[in-house]
């Protein structure tokens, strides 16, 4: 299968970079990293989040179908990583909307924001307002800590898609709490593109069934940055100019990496190779104007070259390689979701951003969950497919309410 030209043609019009500022600061890289052993543990990550964890709601609209609730919570990463968030980011907020009239008991599917999902106008009237006529359903959106309105547009650092993990995976876990303790059920999780992939972390923490609609991601994102039309955005020099200059990154954090006990090294460099373009530019940019070096010390740039290479691919999606099993993790044995057959996974045949191809598939991480294929690529099935999404979201939670009647 090809990919998607409009994915292709959509991309060259933007002009945002990725990863302008590098890998980010080597303590907070340190200090996440090793903040992850933890909260990869799902049993650990249940006394991370008290029961009681305050919520507030300060304002709300009265529609002619709904109520919009604006509401805000202190994320609890910064009280168990702190100073690790952008000051913006350590107020949580979020939108609830809430049919007038229930159909069916009062179920209420959280959706997280994909890449560059500012605020929240996307998802209520795409998603969310949809939702309210056709289901019923409400729907409660969180705001992304790197998307928030008028004060963050991108992702600065590498370190930043590891915070971003670590927050959102918090966050979605108070608001599962908070909506229970409210007697709204059932509940579920889903998100678009980096939204699905988020979603899914959340998920694997959450001790319970719950359904889970992935769409338009996959079971890992290494090769959405280094394969996919999105790695064309990635300051790669940046990147290469700070791991060659600054010793932590190979010497520390290659080390937290290999926590789990995974020869990394030997298990990736079959990956090494995946991408020939992006490891010719990385070899001619380590080795360029190197004539006349000894054999020693070429044999040395290019194996720290090497190195680098497998350091980009494992930390593609950071939080979001807990899903991949065999390749450097959060835990020794990756999660998977209490019930996988709750599980809907929506996806693009033609997808550039999310390339599939030489990565583990999501049925074998997650026997038993559904994959639904979508003609066309990322940014039509995005544009104008968006009732699928919302189909798979109903037929997920018709499922759960059939096999779990009196769980809540």
């Amino acid at each position: 299968m090809g990919v998607s030209r409009l994915d292709v043609f959509y991309r060259q019009l933007l002009l945002t970079k990725l990863f302008i500022g590098g890998w980010g600061k080597p303590e907070d890289l340190k200090r996440i990293f090793e903040f992850r052993k933890i909260i990869g543990d799902r049993e650990k990550c249940k006394t991370l989040v008290p029961e009681d964890y305050p919520v507030y709601i300060n304002k709300t609209e009265e529609l002619a179908d709904c109520h919009i609730h604006d509401g805000f919570f202190f994320s609890p990463l910064e009280h168990l990583v702190p100073g690790i968030l952008p000051p913006e980011a350590v107020k949580a907020r979020f939108q609830f909307i809430v049919p007038k009239r229930w159909q069916k008991n009062r179920p209420v599917c959280i959706q997280l924001a994909g890449t560059g999902d500012h605020f929240f106008w996307r998802r209520r009237t795409l998603m969310a307002r949809p939702m309210v006529k056709e289901a019923g359903m409400g729907s409660l959106l969180l705001e992304n800590p790197y998307y928030i309105l008028l004060l963050r547009s991108c992702l600065k650092n590498v370190s930043d898609l590891f915070v971003m993990g670590g927050a959102l995976i918090l966050e979605s876990t108070v608001l599962l709490r908070w909506l229970e303790r409210e007697g709204y059920w059932p509940l579920g999780m889903t998100g678009i593109s980096m939204g699905g992939y988020m979603a899914s972390l959340a998920v694997t923490n959450w001790p319970k069934p719950i359904p889970l609609i992935p769409c338009l991601s996959w079971s890992t994102a290494s090769s959405v940055f280094t394969t996919g039309v999105l790695s064309k955005a990635v300051n790669w020099r940046q990147l290469e100019k700070q791991y060659a200059v600054n010793s932590v990154y190979e010497e520390e954090i290659i080390n937290l990496l290999e926590y789990c006990r995974v020869n990394s090294w030997r298990i990736c460099w079959h990956e090494v190779f995946n991408n020939l373009a992006l490891n010719d530019w990385m070899a001619g940019s380590f080795l360029a104007g190197e004539t006349g070096v000894s054999d020693e010390l070429r044999s040395q740039k290019q194996v720290k070259w090497m190195k680098l290479i497998v350091v980009v691919r494992e930390t593609g999606l950071g939080w979001g390689l807990m899903m991949r099993p065999g390749v450097c993790l959060f835990t020794p044995t990756p999660p998977v979701p209490v019930d996988t057959g709750l599980i809907i996974v929506v996806q693009a045949k033609e997808d550039a951003y999310v390339p599939r191809t030489g990565v583990l598939s999501l049925q074998e991480i997650w026997p038993g969950c559904e994959v639904r294929y979508l003609s066309g690529g990322h940014i039509s099935a995005y544009l104008f497919k968006q009732n699928f999404f919302r189909q798979a979201i109903y037929d997920a939670f018709n499922r759960f309410s059939l096999k779990y009647p009196n769980l809540h």
